[in-house]
């Protein structure tokens, strides 16, 4: 285990409210869908579903109703439903490059053919975008993993795409609740006026991943047909866990524990981001980023190769960090989490993680 735990996808567990957790898993074992003994719905209970739609609608400006919601394991099983529902073999699915690796792992097992599309300054580029493709998923809030938004235009181009070409679009929406600094543009979803976009979002980075717990925004042609795939997949999520989670959204504990919980990653935000420019400038490019839970940079002269042993190098110093391929220059870059480590542990982790690149550079000056 590393002792600078700077990958991503992680919040801080140690900052979970346990206690209050506690105590709406006690009142739900109680609860009537629990009492009832019987199979739910598939989309999830009713009183997580218009939770949900409440606190969207407050925190991300997302328009929805509970009847719009359905609740799935993690974000890996929104995008299950979502596949099966609208691809079929050898369908073009249009991704981030780069992007999210385990999406494009589940596409491709259910036999979709994968094409990546760059990303630049403003988010997806959407010239690029295969003329074949019929879903396009972005992370447009956050972009995985460079960490850029998308423009309000590109966002509005891309929808125009869409409709064009008679496209879904996915929009995962996976830790903007965290945003550190300017104004949240309208998520794609809002703007979408021909119900082009699913919009998916998780609380695996705001409470804990191994809740699995996680949710869709489907638009209405798609409703009974994503009802189904998940009736199929599962036939509904753990009914305890739905009701806890209901309560905990309903009493305010979410919105206190988000408030709590983002003044502490915001901190970090600055730590990390002030470090790397402090001290990394001859070796690293910092992509500006105000929102989530990781930041991402660019090497300015190491080849991927040189990352890559960096990376492992930083790992034998306990410090973990992940790296990722570009096409072109620069070659490689890397992913800096900060919702796993703690505050007064950053400044020792990039010591370690300087000392990396400086080993590295000196062997490639006594190989020249």
């Amino acid at each position: 285990m590393a002792h600078f735990d700077f990958r991503t996808g992680l919040p801080d567990v140690s900052l979970f409210p346990h206690r209050t957790w506690r105590q709406v898993v006690t009142r739900a074992l109680r609860s009537r869908e629990m009492m009832a003994g019987v199979y739910e719905n598939p989309a999830g209970i009713w009183d997580l579903r218009a939770a949900i739609a409440r606190h969207i609608g407050i925190s991300r400006s997302v328009s929805a109703s509970p009847d719009d919601v359905i609740v799935t394991n993690g974000t890996q099983q929104a995008f299950d439903i979502i596949a099966r529902v609208l691809l079929g073999p050898s369908d073009v699915v249009a991704m981030e490059d780069p992007g999210y690796r385990p999406l494009k792992e589940l596409l491709k097992a259910l036999g979709a053919r994968v094409i990546g599309v760059p990303v630049d300054s403003e988010g997806l580029v959407v010239e690029a975008l295969p003329a074949e493709a019929r879903v396009v998923y972005v992370t447009p809030s956050h972009q995985f993993p460079l960490g850029v938004a998308m423009s309000l235009s590109r966002r509005r181009a891309l929808l125009a795409w869409a409709d064009r070409n008679n496209a879904v679009v996915v929009e995962d929406d996976y830790d903007s609740e965290f945003r550190f600094g300017g104004r949240p543009l309208e998520p794609l979803q809002t703007i979408d006026t021909t119900g082009r976009v699913v919009y998916v979002g998780t609380f695996s980075k705001t409470l804990l991943p191994s809740l699995r717990l996680a949710f869709m925004i489907v638009p209405p042609a798609l409703r009974e047909a994503a009802h189904k795939a998940k009736f199929v997949a599962d036939w509904h999520t753990a009914t305890l866990a739905q009701s806890a989670l209901a309560r905990f959204i309903d009493e305010g504990a979410f919105a206190r524990h988000l408030r709590k919980v983002s003044r502490i990653y915001s901190e970090r935000h600055e730590m990390l981001t002030a470090g790397i420019k402090r001290d990394f400038g001859d070796y690293l490019q910092l992509v500006p980023s105000s929102t989530g839970l990781h930041v991402a940079v660019y090497a300015r002269t190491a080849s991927a190769e040189d990352v890559d042993a960096i990376v492992s190098r930083a790992f034998d110093l306990g410090v973990a960090i992940r790296s990722f391929p570009l096409k072109g220059e620069p070659q490689a870059g890397i992913v800096l989490g900060y919702g796993a480590i703690e505050t007064a542990r950053i400044a020792e982790g990039l010591r370690r993680l300087r000392r990396c690149f400086d080993e590295r550079a000196s062997r490639r000056q006594r190989a020249a």
